[in-house]
């Protein structure tokens, strides 16, 4: 029967291995741009619907106490808009729009400017598919998820180690209607 110590080391080493609470790591959190689609209407630019005001304001209200150093976003209206719930100061960034949705060598090299810190990256479903599967080492088009509106997926980083945390996290939306 193994020792409590022994089950306590073998836990620490493992969140050591996927990068927890390891000094140094960067957080890449990656989130969808909310609603826009409960309009009836498609437009090329599409603003938040009021559904999406209120998913951007429940994501805003869920980060509030958890430090942000940078929020990054697409320059598509609706990752614009979400972005600002989180902040007045959001940078704009268009490697995070869908049709520019490729990472060379699958990094965002946002983490060199904020070592150790959290960053915020508000993007567009395949974009984020793209960029979790190239961390995941699976072939482009395998991954099966849907990053649903204003989900969350959590990359650790610290040099060239990559790490998954957390995979289309929308606890912040239940319940919303």
């Amino acid at each position: 029967m193994a020792s409590t110590d022994g089950v306590v080391a073998a836990i620490r080493s493992l969140q050591r291995a996927y990068l927890i609470g390891v000094e140094g790591v960067t957080e890449i959190w990656l989130v969808r741009h909310a609603d826009v689609y409960d309009q009836g209407e498609l437009v090329s630019d599409p603003p938040l619907s009021p559904l999406g005001h209120r998913q951007a304001e429940r994501l805003a209200q869920r980060l509030k106490s958890v430090g942000i150093r940078a929020v990054y976003a697409s320059p598509l209206r609706r990752a614009q808009q979400t972005a600002a719930a989180l902040t007045e100061r959001v940078a704009t960034d268009p490697r995070l729009t869908e049709v520019r949705a490729a990472y060379p060598d699958g990094k965002v090299e946002l983490q060199e400017s904020h070592p150790g810190g959290r960053v915020v990256m508000v993007s567009h479903g395949i974009a984020i598919l793209t960029y979790l599967g190239d961390v995941l080492r699976l072939t482009p088009g395998t991954l099966r998820l849907f990053p649903d509106f204003t989900s969350i997926s959590v990359v650790r980083v610290k040099g060239d180690r990559r790490m998954a945390g957390s995979l289309c996290d929308t606890a912040h939306l239940v319940p919303i209607a």
